[in-house]
């Protein structure tokens, strides 16, 4: 069995209160980032207004997808908000039912229906899981069939294209928006896996191509933006 480095980290982060060692990101451009554990756990003061926005148009049945360690939940929770957490990681499903999240689905984001939701959430680049193109429009028709008629997807992602213009990066034969990752905690490795940034003329394309409609409804400097889309009525 695969061991879960992300959440070997966020566990000894969560026992101690403190990084014990850094949680390093491989990526295939070839950068090596340090991950601040901490951000999972961030408080509700500490969240930025590009979130904020998003937990403000969460409606109905909420479900947080790729939950972590449940920082959105509780902040739902806390609101009142009917909100589940959906996380693949066991070890993140853990700590949040020690933090007091009250509803969790340890599970795929694919493998995950029978229910319906007003919402789906997909914070802090959530909507990455979706890995590749074809990934992301799998993604789309998965989301429609757990989404109630009215439902809506809202979720944060990045147009990545500065890096290649100011790391000098040879841009790959595939999407731009494709990355390759691998975690490297305390010398151990986790599995690579791939993780899906879209500009915007990519995103409003494929939401055209599969009839949802799509509003930009915020934009930061650091070229992240939030998304809101529902299905074309």
């Amino acid at each position: 069995m695969t061991r879960d480095i992300y959440g070997e980290a966020l566990n000894d982060y969560y026992i101690h209160q403190k990084e014990v060692a850094p949680l390093l990101l491989h990526s295939s451009y070839g950068d090596i980032e340090e991950m601040p554990v901490d951000i999972f756990f961030r408080d509700e003061d500490e969240i930025p207004e590009l979130e904020f926005i998003a937990l403000s148009l969460c409606d109905g049945r909420v479900l947080d997808v790729g939950a972590g360690v449940g920082c959105h939940t509780l902040y739902l929770q806390d609101k009142n908000f009917d909100v589940e957490a959906l996380e693949v990681s066991n070890i993140a499903c853990q700590i949040m039912q020690q933090r007091g999240v009250q509803k969790i689905h340890h599970n795929d984001f694919y493998q995950f229906k029978d229910h319906k939701y007003d919402t789906l959430l997909f914070l802090m680049n959530g909507i990455g899981l979706a890995g590749d193109i074809e990934g992301f429009k799998n993604l789309l028709i998965h989301a429609e069939s757990i989404l109630t008629d009215r439902g809506q997807l809202i979720f944060d992602t990045s147009n990545i294209e500065y890096l290649y213009e100011e790391y000098k990066i040879k841009r790959p034969d595939h999407y731009f928006g494709e990355i390759n990752y691998q975690y490297q905690y305390q010398g151990n490795f986790g599995d690579k896996f791939k993780w899906l940034y879209l500009d915007q003329k990519m995103l409003i394309k494929i939401a055209h191509e599969l009839n949802w409609v799509v509003q930009i409804l915020f934009e930061d400097e650091h070229d992240q933006y939030l998304v809101r889309m529902e299905k074309r009525k």
